[in-house]
């Protein structure tokens, strides 16, 4: 019950890694605030009312992050956690991008990263230090086809990770986690407008050396660990936990045949 008393903020937490993440800080004896676009906060906040705070928030505009994390410090004093985990997919070249979509994948995944830090390390300075973790990718480092604003978002979070811990080191530590393919609505509602969702499932599971893609409960295991006293020396990485999706050569399907 390390993070009982800590106060933490969860974007992204109605479902998903964030859902994951704002449960097992709830768990642990945390007070948690998820900020998300959508209005139906999940079910496993009732369990835990008087620690537990919805904001409906969209985390790439300023006035809704600041509006978000005013409404936190009022509520619980202060903040002590940040876990940026909002994150979106759409899938498309540079050439067939338009400039609507680029913004808007960049404006949920690096933007509102920046935003809510910005608005959670003034807290976290006034109450002597805390911790920020940024959700990047395995994409941060490799890439398929057709996810130019995904992969480029994702991998520009390493950069923003590095700035935070630098300056606001020996105060903040600042962490990235980059997961392989991990089992959320996010991922099944992508492979759904695929021909073949099945196929698409097993070739996920086949280029992962662990054979299998992961739960959402083992990145934010890795997420508390992380925020926990046992990783204070940890600070302005990354942190790959992907199931050694891209140690082999063009993955695995040479294996197949």
């Amino acid at each position: 019950m390390e993070h009982a008393g800590k106060v933490a903020v969860v974007t992204g937490g109605a479902k998903g890694i964030g859902g994951a993440t704002a449960e097992a800080f709830l768990r642990e004896g945390a007070s948690v605030a998820i900020l998300d676009i959508d209005k139906v906060p999940p079910p496993f906040m009732k369990e835990h009312r008087d620690r537990a705070l919805y904001i409906t928030a969209d985390v790439s505009r300023e006035k809704e992050v600041a509006r978000g994390m005013g409404t936190v410090i009022e509520t619980f004093t202060g903040i002590d956690t940040l876990v940026n985990c909002a994150g979106i997919q759409r899938y498309s070249r540079v050439t067939d991008t338009s400039e609507e979509e680029w913004d808007f994948v960049m404006g949920v995944n690096l933007k509102s990263a920046f935003l809510c830090a910005k608005h959670a390390l003034p807290s976290m300075l006034k109450r002597g230090g805390g911790v920020v973790i940024n959700l990047a990718s395995v994409q941060s480092f490799l890439s398929q086809q057709n996810v130019a604003p995904y992969t480029t978002s994702k991998t520009a979070l390493l950069g923003l990770t590095r700035s935070i811990a630098v300056d606001y080191a020996p105060s903040v530590r600042c962490v990235a986690i980059c997961p392989g393919t991990v089992d959320t609505p996010m991922f099944r509602n992508a492979i759904a407008l695929s021909p073949n969702p099945v196929e698409v499932m097993e070739e996920c599971i086949d280029m992962h050396p662990l054979k299998r893609i992961a739960t959402p409960e083992e990145v934010s295991d890795l997420i508390l660990f992380l925020c926990s006293q046992k990783a204070r020396f940890i600070t302005g990485q990354y942190i790959r936990i992907d199931g050694g999706l891209g140690l082999t050569i063009a993955g695995s399907k040479r294996e197949r045949e």
